[in-house]
């Protein structure tokens, strides 16, 4: 190997350490605008927000990336690279084609609109006012528009919002896949419809101390394996993971004074993300590599410890008693399998969020079909709120009586992450598939679960997943763990298995 490639080398690492530490300072200062940060703070948060992702931005254009790339991904010296070196310089080379072609100035002016809007969102929300954050959200739209024209585009212009978050995937494909999904899925909404032996919820609606529902939650994480020394849990209106390293990844909850599952599901779920971003790689650290692979696996694993794990009979035969020592007078006198079944419930309801894992995947579709109009041309901003209900009406029976349970209810589009909400089907989807091939090599799964020994499904799931990063494409993962391409096959035969014995069909 020359002198000047092995130069070229330690200069592209450190400059991708250096793009790395501007991302995790950003990620503090996130995490920090949306935990408490004081809101006379926020415009000023914002425009530093703004400053220092321009800067960032700007090291991933610059004349030094450019001069890294054009060695490293040089024919003649591809094979003087280790697997990890050539990874990392042709994901650089993807952001970089796609970067340079956005003006810095511009792209300040968007991440300052969107931390703005996070913000004017969460009071719209709270206010049930669509028509203050309707605005901020015109300008989001149109500003993704300006950069999708000036990215590019394959047939559909939703397509490149979508390839930002899982690699590879398009409409056609999606179409296809939430196709398959429906037409399964259908047949089983109606059959639950018809069951005389619905499970009991109320005793879910009581009234459930707060400081008890916290005191679980930080007990089911260390439960589950969160490394609590790798990080924490904090309160915010709408629960998320912040990944800055493998030793520092944040989670949030919301606690619901009347509703004993929402902070618990939502917690177990934060943490299936991560338990991915803490188990990534040692070799991986300070790259950009060190994160998961696509939006789409890593909501394979929120949801897979969520409900896959979370929301089973094994796993609520183990850890019932001790909610129900938190709360005696509430669930005393409710049974382990009353318990199992009513968090398993089924029914049409209006919070994604709060949705069973049947009817979830339609909240997904409304929301998919809704961005797609939106890219289209096919729908504006301001007509938003009646679509929304529209398809609610249309899909699952049920109209919002506020814009905050409806159109306002996700944080999602005021940070401009349009092409993610796909994501959490397509977890799905993965999950399932791997807890297929889960079960045949690890045969005592559900034994494993109900003695509350999780350590071995976590290890299989490092093994074959977390410890990969973003070495992995989403397609290599899937193939690699499961033998196959994505199948949407296998959720279907997990939700009717399991949904055929909640509702005695």
């Amino acid at each position: 190997m020359s002198e000047a490639l092995t130069q070229t080398k330690e200069a592209f690492r450190k400059l991708v350490k250096k793009i790395h530490s501007y991302h995790e300072t950003l990620g503090v200062l996130y995490w920090d605008l949306r935990t408490g940060a004081p809101k006379k703070g926020v415009e000023a948060r914002s425009e530093a927000i703004g400053e220092l992702s321009a800067e960032m931005f700007k090291l991933t254009v610059s004349d030094e990336m450019k001069g890294c790339l054009e060695v490293l991904l040089a024919p003649a010296n591809l094979g003087s690279l280790s697997r990890v070196e050539r990874k990392m310089a042709e994901e650089c080379k993807e952001e970089y084609d796609r970067s340079q072609k956005i003006p810095p100035d511009l792209y300040q002016a968007y991440v300052v609109l969107a931390s703005q809007a996070e913000s004017i969102w969460e009071e719209a929300k709270e206010n049930n006012d669509f028509a203050m954050f309707q605005p901020y959200l015109e300008k989001i739209v149109a500003m993704k528009q300006q950069f999708i024209e000036l990215w590019g585009y394959q047939d559909h212009k939703y397509n490149t919002l979508l390839d930002m978050y899982e690699p590879g995937m398009t409409v056609a494909k999606l179409d296809e896949l939430f196709g398959q999904l429906r037409d399964r899925l259908v047949p089983l909404v109606e059959a639950i419809a018809r069951s005389e032996s619905k499970p009991e919820t109320k005793f879910l609606k009581q009234t459930f101390d707060v400081a008890k529902q916290k005191q679980y939650s930080l007990y089911m994480l260390g439960q589950l394996g969160y490394d609590f020394d790798a990080g924490r849990l904090d309160e915010s209106v709408h629960p998320f993971a912040t990944g800055l390293n493998p030793g520092d990844v944040r989670i949030t909850t919301r606690y619901l004074e009347h509703d004993v599952v929402s902070a618990l599901f939502g917690t177990i779920h934060e943490c299936g993300h991560a338990l991915y971003e803490q188990n990534v790689s040692e070799e991986l650290i300070g790259t950009n590599l060190c994160e998961g692979t696509s939006m789409g696996i890593h909501e394979s694993q929120s949801r897979l410890w969520e409900n896959m794990i979370g929301r089973s009979k094994p796993f609520w035969s183990r850890y019932y008693s001790e909610l129900q020592k938190l709360y005696p007078l509430q669930l005393g006198g409710v049974s382990a399998d009353d318990f199992y079944r009513g968090i398993n419930v089924a029914e049409p309801s209006l919070i994604r969020i709060e949705a069973d894992e049947v009817t979830y995947n339609l909240h997904i579709i409304i929301r998919y079909e809704l961005e797609k109009a939106l890219f289209n041309g096919d729908l504006q901003v301001a007509d938003l709120p009646a679509a929304w209900n529209a398809k609610y009406e249309e899909y699952l029976g049920i109209v919002p009586e506020t814009d905050a349970d409806g159109v306002l209810q996700d944080v999602h589009w005021s940070g401009g992450d349009f092409g993610y909400f796909p994501s959490y089907a397509l977890g799905n989807m993965y999950g399932a598939q791997m807890i297929k091939r889960l079960r045949s090599e690890l045969p005592e799964f559900d034994s494993l679960i109900a003695a509350g020994n999780l350590a071995p499904i976590r290890s299989w799931l490092i093994e074959k997943v977390y410890r990969h990063g973003k070495l992995l494409t989403p397609g290599e993962i899937i193939v690699q763990v499961t033998g196959e391409e994505l199948n949407p096959v296998y959720l279907a035969e997990y939700l009717e298995e399991k949904y055929k014995d909640i509702y005695r069909l």
